[in-house]
C-alpha cells in the first residue's frame, strides 16, 4: 500500500496492465519513467496533508502536479482504435472525495448545533470524529462562511443558564483543532470572529483535555505569520503562560509549542515577556520539566532586552550552567550557551559566576572543544571575554 491510499490500484492502472497484454509496451514504459498516477487521488492525498512520494518514499520538494499529456493521448488513441469511449477524468471522482450524501450529512449536523443540548452533543461528537478520520470533511468548512459560526453557536455567551457543557465544549474545540490542520482552513478559522476568543476561554475554563486541545489549535493556526499577529493581539499568550505555569503534563507540550510559534514575531516576544514567560520557563527548567522545548523558547526570547535582564535577575546563569553539565543533548547545550553568551554580554556582574564555574568544572572549555559548531563559537566567545577580563584585572 502506498502513502497515497489506493494509488496503486485505480482504474487507469488496471487499464495499463490490460494495455500491456495487448503489446502496448511503449505506454507502460512511459508511465513508469514519468511516475504517472491518477490526478484526483494524488490531489486527495495532498489535501489530506501527505507530502511523501508514493514511489520513492521521499519528502516532496513541491506539490505542483504536471499533466502527462503524452500518456493521456496514448490512452485516448488506444481507446479510439478499439471503439472504447474514454470517460472524462474530471467526472470520475470529486477531487476531495466528497459525495452529495456526505455534504447533506455535514449540513444536517451543523443544523443540529442550533438545536437542544442532546442534539448538540450528538452532532458535536460526530463532527469531531469525522474531521479527525476524514480530512475531506475539514475542507467542507471552507465552502460556507456560515459553517464555523454554526459549529461554535453552542459556545456563544449566555447559551445555557448553567454555563457551557464541558463535554460539548471539548468536542467543539477539538473539531476546531482538526479543522486548523487543513492548510486551506488556517486563515479562515483564525479570522472567524468567535474562534480566538473561544479558544482563549477554553484555555482558562475547560477540562484539561479541552485546554490542551485549545493550545494545540493555537499552535497549528500560528503556522501563518498573519495568524501569529492576530493571536498575539487577542491576548492568548497570557492564558498560555498561565497554563504552562500550572505544569499539567497533558498540556505542557502543546502549550510550549504554541508559545514558541507565537514568539517567532518580535511583537509577541514583548507580550510573552510582559506576561511572565521568563519566570515561568526558568522555574520549569529548574524542575526538569520539558527542558528541550522550554530552552528553545528561552533562546528565542533572549533577543529581547527585557527578557535578558529578567534572566539575569532570576538566576538563569547557574540554572543554565547546570543544564549544560547534566544534559547529553547537543541542541540543549547549544541553546544554553547562546543564552548565557547574551546574558554575559549585557551584564558584567555575571562574569564572576562564569569564572567560578570554569575553574570548578571547566564547563565552558569542554563545550568549546566538543560542542556543536554554534556551541563552540559561543563558548569560545565567552572564554575570550573571560580571559580579557582576567588580563585587565592583572594589568590594573
Amino acid at each position: 500500500m502506498s502513502t497515497f491510499q489506493g494509488v496503486d490500484e485505480r482504474p487507469c492502472d488496471c487499464f495499463y496492465r490490460r494495455a500491456t497484454k495487448r503489446s502496448s509496451e511503449d505506454l507502460i514504459c512511459v508511465v513508469r519513467k514519468r511516475k504517472t498516477y491518477d490526478r484526483p487521488f494524488i490531489q486527495k492525498g495532498l489535501k489530506a496533508g501527505n507530502r511523501i512520494c508514493p514511489r520513492t518514499q521521499q519528502v516532496l520538494s513541491h506539490t505542483i502536479l504536471t499533466p502527462n499529456h503524452l500518456v493521456r493521448e496514448m490512452i485516448s488513441q488506444w481507446c479510439k482504435n478499439r471503439g472504447i469511449e474514454l470517460s472524462d477524468p474530471v467526472l470520475l471522482v470529486n477531487e476531495d472525495g466528497i459525495t452529495e450524501s456526505d455534504r447533506d450529512h455535514f449540513l444536517s449536523l451543523l443544523q443540529k448545533m442550533s438545536s437542544g443540548l442532546p442534539e448538540q452533543k450528538e452532532a458535536a461528537k460526530e463532527l469531531r470524529l469525522l474531521t479527525k478520520r476524514m480530512p475531506s470533511f475539514r475542507a467542507l468548512f471552507g465552502e460556507s462562511i456560515h459553517a464555523i459560526p454554526q459549529l461554535l453557536s453552542p459556545l456563544s455567551e449566555g447559551k445555557f443558564e448553567d454555563g457551557i457543557h464541558p463535554e460539548l465544549q471539548e468536542d467543539v474545540i477539538t473539531t476546531l483543532l482538526n479543522l486548523s490542520i487543513h492548510d486551506n482552513n488556517k486563515k479562515l478559522v483564525a479570522e472567524s470572529p468567535m474562534v480566538i476568543p473561544l479558544l482563549i476561554e477554553a484555555l482558562q475554563s475547560g477540562t484539561i483535555q479541552t485546554r490542551s486541545n485549545a493550545a494545540a489549535a493555537l499552535f497549528t493556526l500560528s503556522a501563518l505569520d498573519s495568524n501569529k499577529a492576530l493571536i498575539g493581539k487577542s491576548g492568548a499568550l497570557k492564558p498560555l503562560i498561565a497554563l504552562l505555569d500550572e505544569g499539567h503534563p497533558l498540556a505542557m507540550k502543546d502549550v510550549a509549542s504554541a508559545i514558541f510559534n507565537l514568539c517567532i514575531t518580535h511583537e509577541n516576544k514583548a507580550r510573552a515577556v510582559r506576561d511572565g514567560a521568563v519566570r515561568t520557563i526558568l522555574k520549569k527548567i529548574s524542575n526538569r520539566m520539558h527542558v528541550d522545548e522550554l530552552l528553545a523558547i528561552l533562546a528565542m526570547l533572549s533577543s529581547h532586552p527585557k527578557a535578558v535582564e529578567e534572566m539575569g535577575e532570576l538566576g538563569a546563569v547557574p540554572c543554565l550552567l547546570r543544564v549544560i553539565r547534566e544534559t547529553n543533548c547537543g541542541r540543549n547545550k547549544e541553546n544554553c550557551i547562546a543564552v548565557l553568551h547574551t546574558i554575559c554580554l549585557n551584564d558584567r556582574t555575571k562574569w564572576k559566576e562564569i569564572r567560578e564555574e570554569e575553574n570548578t568544572y571547566g564547563t565552558i572549555s569542554e563545550l568549546a572543544q566538543n560542542g556543536t559548531s554554534r556551541s563552540k563559537r559561543k563558548a569560545s566567545g565567552i572564554l575570550d571575554r573571560l580571559n580579557r577580563t582576567v588580563n585587565l584585572t592583572h594589568t590594573a
